[in-house]
This record gives C-alpha cells, structure tokens and sequence, in this order.
C-alpha cells in the first residue's frame, strides 16, 4: 500500500535521467543502466486472485528462481491503513470486483477471511519470515516515507544503483510524485496506464491517489472495527 507513489517517483527519475518519455510501466525500456524493477503484490495477490489451478500453478507470485536471484524491497504500511485502502479499492475502483464483495461493509470486509484484518497480518508475517534473513533485502515502512520522502528515495536509488542521483532530476521526481500533482494528473486522465484512473472522477474515495494519509484508517472505522484490528495486530 504506498506503491504507486513509490513507483511514480522512480519511474519520473530515471525516465528523465535517460532522456525518455515517462511511463509507469518502464519494463518498455530495455536499456544499460536502467533497473528493470518488478512490482509485484506477490503472495497477497497469490491468495486472493483467480481460481484453485491459478493458485496451484502459482500465476501471482514471482518465480522462485527470480527471488533467489533479485533484491528484495518490501514496502511495508500499518496494516489498518492497508486495509482501508484495500476496501475502496474493491468496492469503489475495481470493475471486476464480485458485486457481493462490492456490496460488504467496512466491517464485515475487516473481518471477512479472504480480504480482511487477519489474512493482511498474515501475510506481512509471511514475508518477513521469508525474506529477513537475505542480505539483499530491505524493508521500507510506508510511515517513514511519509515522514522524509527526499531521505528515504535517495536510499532507494541507492540500492537500484545510483547512489549519487543528480539533485535537479531528484528534486523534479519528488515535485512531480507529490501527492496533489498526482491527484492532479490522475483526474486529468494523463497517465498512460490503467493503474491511475479514478473509478468516478466526481468521487475523491475512487481515486489511486486519495490522501496517502497516515493513521487515516481512524476515519473509516468504528471504535468497535478499531478494536477488532489492534487485538488482531497484537495477537498475530
């Protein structure tokens, strides 16, 4: 959750690093010195898209063999604010959303097995006991983003390889991945990818880039849901 923002702002600097029209879809350049970066939902969505045989065959998880062999960068968020996020998007964004799962409430999404509290915990557990061992992961949490983006991207080019970024190109990335300029953008249809659409541009909860605000899940659920989600956090 936060990914997109994170993927704007690399994909704005090394488009214009390379001279290249931005896309958020950079696998389209294929060129020396640019990282070819992945990203992927991995297990969650391994557990919550397709069918039994998509799941038996593995259709959403990154191949072992690329794991073994990539950097590993999990971006982590408190999984409240993962959760809402998670439930406008499947009720006000995703058109193949099953309409029972569009028509749940926020409370008994929280609790629903397949989409809910749990089964986020759970899976944030699972990769860090995957991956924490590896010395070629790191963990990125959401929250300290928020808090120094210009710090944290930086150590995020550093371990794609640029490790001196170039501090106009660095400061036009930040500008233009600011939350309102993306917001801004993504109401005006200018991005060339599917993934910053709004579902109703009269409806600011439809948007991709909705508030990026931490701690906002306060705002979505009761005192009761609340309680729910801090007594499942402490129990998993």
């Amino acid at each position: 959750s936060g990914r997109t923002w994170l993927r704007a702002f690399l994909c704005a600097y090394f488009c214009r690093r390379f001279g290249l029209e931005f896309t958020l879809g950079p696998g389209r350049y294929d060129l020396p010195g640019f990282p070819r970066v992945v990203f992927s939902h991995d297990l969650f969505e391994h557990r919550t898209k397709g069918d039994r045989w998509d799941r038996v065959r593995g259709k959403y998880l990154v191949p072992r063999r690329e794991l073994k062999r990539a950097k590993i960068i999990l971006l982590a968020r408190d999984p409240r604010d993962c959760f809402v996020s998670l439930y406008l998007q499947l009720t006000g964004r995703d058109p193949n959303a099953p309409v029972e799962l569009r028509q749940k409430t926020v409370s008994e999404m929280l609790r629903g097995e397949k989409f809910g509290m749990r089964a986020i915990i759970s899976t944030m557990n699972h990769w860090l006991t995957e991956f924490s061992k590896r010395d070629n992961f790191t963990l990125v949490r959401y929250e300290a983003l928020r808090a120094s983006p210009a710090e944290h991207f930086r150590d995020l080019l550093a371990l794609l390889g640029e490790p001196s970024p170039d501090a106009n190109i660095f400061q036009e990335a930040l500008e233009f991945s600011r939350f309102e300029n993306m917001q801004k953008l993504e109401a005006a249809g200018a991005f060339d990818s599917n993934i910053l659409h709004p579902g109703d541009v009269r409806d600011p909860e439809s948007f991709k880039v909705r508030r990026g605000k931490v701690g906002g899940y306060r705002e979505y659920l009761s005192n009761e849901d609340q309680q729910f989600a801090a007594d499942a956090m402490r129990e998993l």
